[in-house]
């Protein structure tokens, strides 16, 4: 147990969960490149569950910090919606995504700007559909396809955008040609300054993705 709770804090300490004088214009961006360090170079599941909680708890101070600046809740948000998919129902994940649902609501009524408002639509028509409906959550098909479908509006060749219109399409509608396209889309998105590591990990999502949509439908997706 000391082994592990040394190895965690090690590793919090090299994900650069230290204080930090980010100034409001870069703040969404390296509370982004902290997320996209748990998410696709952190392979130890504990170790993930504590820098998430960690990250949370960062980007909650910057909200306290800059009440004015939506990007602190939006990734509090993403934060408490990836570390509810790790801990479960078990681990409480039905409070975690409604806080995030909350968050998300909270910074767009900010008005934030259209890449922070991308984020936002995808996020919560994630959670619309993952999560389960009444009486149990907050699920509902319709607004999640009003979340992606705006989030398609606002970044028509984005990575994410793109990417959670084809999970949707994939897991919950079967319109398996329709999404390879997105997933395609996906793939060839333009990178994003600061957010390399996001844009490898995800893409590489969406090529196996990919080659599964074109198992089922028994050829190759091109745009």
């Amino acid at each position: 147990m000391k082994k592990i709770t040394a190895y965690c804090i090690t590793m919090l300490l090299a994900l650069g969960f230290v204080a930090t004088s980010a100034s409001a214009a870069d703040l969404g961006l390296e509370l982004a490149k902290k997320w996209d360090v748990i998410k696709y170079q952190t392979p130890d599941k504990k170790v993930r569950i504590a820098a998430y909680e960690s990250l949370i708890n960062e980007a909650k101070e910057q909200i306290k910090a800059h009440p004015d600046d939506p990007a602190p809740k939006v990734w509090a948000a993403i934060s408490l919606a990836t570390l509810g998919g790790e801990v479960g129902a078990m681990g409480g994940a039905l409070g975690k995504v409604e806080e995030a649902k909350d968050l998300l609501e909270a910074a767009l009524a900010q008005h934030p700007k259209p890449e922070l408002e991308t984020s936002i639509h995808t996020t919560l028509g994630s959670l619309y559909y993952k999560v389960p409906g009444w009486p149990i959550g907050f699920g509902d098909e319709d607004k999640a396809v009003e979340h992606l479908k705006r989030a398609l509006e606002l970044s028509p060749d984005g990575l994410d955008a793109n990417f959670w219109m084809a999970s949707y399409l994939w897991d919950e509608t079967h319109k398996y040609e329709e999404a390879g396209k997105h997933f395609a889309k996906a793939i060839a998105a333009a990178p994003r300054p600061g957010r390399e590591l996001a844009d490898q990990g995800r893409k590489a999502e969406a090529a196996a993705l990919l080659k599964q949509v074109e198992k089922k439908v028994g050829h190759k997706i091109t745009l």
